[in-house]
């Protein structure tokens, strides 16, 4: 359920009460007194950010030396309290000049409390926090700091279509000679492979990422190759479905600007995107995954002073392709004395502070393998070897053009009235997440 706020507290660090505002009256006026003696005065502010105390939910944070404390006395969904933390305080920042602290809330009174009204919380509820949409109607400029900067906000020339909730990140009548859409799909690989190559855990965290020039109010359709979706458009047309490789994506999280509704029926994701940059979608792949390297480490102890180590990286993607900034990290002991290396491409240095010997390559081919082997010398100690786990070899990486999880873009329609012709790039990158190879 969404969340109805009783009441709303902006403290300071010694848990002076800056303002406040009271939407209900199932709660006492002194909860802020509950809040400062069990919470404040314990310590215990940065253990959790939701307590109950007294039958009533205490969901707070801390935004420079402010705490903001919104308290419940019934079951609500926290994430969307502190969504509408983080987006009360960006909407107080637009108005201060880009500060929020104890002198911009002593300073800004009356403005604080019309933005905490009804415009943007009704009765507890969370509305409009659209700075763009409110400062239409709450024109008033608040105190600003002598080292803010100067407002960049842009009037919207007719927001009653955003008031009403129907396109609230969009504004009408933006014009531009070249209309273009960018589309960038980021995924980040997160992997734990054991030293014979095996995988012990392995997935995928994506994004797709926008950055539209587009006049007036378009309206954008994106295909992936995506399983559900490519089922489901084979039941519309009646025909098969087409031969190819297909992904099921999980967890899959969208801006608020996709019709759902559209989604939900036709499996393809239908927009009018904001202007300019905006994250369009996050997914998660845990089946399929294409690894973009193999890592076969050997490493040796000859003795109590001496160890050698090999390290065989491999690329797996196409041969046209290829990886930069690639940096392989060994890890060795701490009582290292001296090393010496060999390496087939790239060079490799060894770094006393992280205990490991790093190994940088900055352009690695597709379907090609480099080595690095290494000599380490230790110092003697008299103390008992003991047995303990070794930190896990890590890398770092970036693959232009590949997508581990093999996700595609089949198609991305631009539909205007005014029928304007776009220009659509698209491009696909993977990163390493957590890559990591047990020794």
């Amino acid at each position: 359920m969404p969340v109805a706020a009783s009441a709303i507290y902006f403290l300071n660090l010694r848990g002076d009460v800056l303002i406040n505002r009271l939407y209900r009256d199932d709660v006492g006026g002194n909860m802020v007194d509950a809040f400062r003696m069990h919470i404040m005065q314990t310590k215990e502010l940065g253990t959790c950010p939701v307590r109950q105390i007294g039958g009533c939910s205490f969901f707070y944070m801390r935004i420079s030396n402010v705490y903001l404390v919104i308290v419940v006395s019934s079951n609500a969904n926290v994430a969307c309290a502190f969504k509408f933390v983080v987006e009360a305080v960006a909407l107080f920042k637009s108005y201060f000049g880009g500060q929020f602290d104890e002198d911009s809330i002593r300073n800004n009174f009356v403005l604080i409390y019309e933005l905490l009204d009804g415009k943007n919380y009704g009765f507890g509820y969370p509305q409009n926090l659209s700075p763009e949409i409110l400062k239409l109607y709450i024109t008033q400029e608040g105190v600003r700091s002598p080292f803010s900067s100067k407002p960049t906000d842009k009037p919207v020339p007719n927001a009653t279509l955003q008031v009403t909730g129907a396109v609230g990140w969009r504004r009408e009548g933006l014009v531009y000679k070249k209309n273009e859409v960018f589309l960038d799909i980021v995924e980040s690989v997160n992997l734990l492979m054991s030293s014979k190559g095996s995988v012990l855990r392995c997935d995928v965290t994506g994004k797709i990422l926008m950055k539209c020039f587009l006049s007036g109010m378009p309206d954008l359709k994106l295909g992936l190759n995506d399983k559900v979706g490519l089922e489901k458009e084979s039941q519309l047309k009646s025909r098969p479905a087409k031969s190819g490789k297909t992904i099921e994506l999980d967890d899959v999280t969208f801006h608020q600007c996709v019709n759902l509704t559209r989604f939900n029926s036709e499996k393809t994701v239908s927009f009018v995107p904001p202007d300019g940059e905006f994250e369009l979608m996050k997914y998660r792949i845990t089946e399929g995954v294409n690894l973009p390297f193999r890592v076969l480490p050997t490493i040796k102890e000859l003795g109590r002073t001496r160890m050698e180590v090999n390290v065989k990286v491999k690329s797996v993607f196409g041969a046209k392709m290829f990886a930069l900034g690639v940096v392989v990290k060994v890890p060795v002991p701490k009582q290292t004395a001296k090393t010496s290396f060999q390496v087939t491409s790239g060079r490799a240095k060894y770094n006393a502070a992280l205990n490991c010997i790093v190994w940088k390559i900055r352009k690695f081919p597709g379907q090609t393998e480099s080595t690095m082997s290494a000599e380490v010398e230790l110092i003697s100690t008299m103390a008992e070897k003991k047995s303990s786990t070794k930190p896990p070899i890590q890398m770092e990486f970036q693959v232009p053009m590949f997508t581990a999880s093999g996700l595609r873009v089949r198609f991305l329609k631009v539909w205007e009235k005014s029928g304007y012709n776009t220009v659509e790039w698209v491009r696909y990158i993977t990163k390493a997440g957590s890559y990591e190879i047990r020794c």
